[in-house]
């Protein structure tokens, strides 16, 4: 089994409430969820208009499907609208057999 996990960075200039902020998160969050089935939470600055930290989970049996999955989720992100990238980080976790 081979699980990585990205640490999502995000920025949302247009943002000037929490409110605003959730609007901009949602579609992000719950395409995500749907195209790539991965699990997904905010991890940080959550009483922060502008900024969001996000934990993506990623898991399969080949390495090579784990890779493929994070570079798409990530182009997502890229993608996404009024939303800036400040940072992406993948952290591969090992699991003993």
């Amino acid at each position: 089994m081979y699980v990585l996990a990205l640490q999502v960075d995000l920025r949302f200039p247009s943002s000037h409430s929490l409110k605003q902020k959730r609007m901009l998160l949602k579609p992000v969050i719950d395409g995500l969820r749907s195209r790539f089935d991965a699990s997904v939470a905010e991890v940080a600055h959550h009483d922060t208009w502008q900024r969001c930290e996000l934990g993506i989970a990623l898991v399969s049996g080949h390495v090579s499907m784990v890779e493929k999955l994070a570079d798409q989720v990530e182009r997502f992100i890229w993608e996404a609208v009024d939303t800036e990238v400040v940072q992406i980080n993948r952290h591969w976790l090992e699991i003993d057999r």
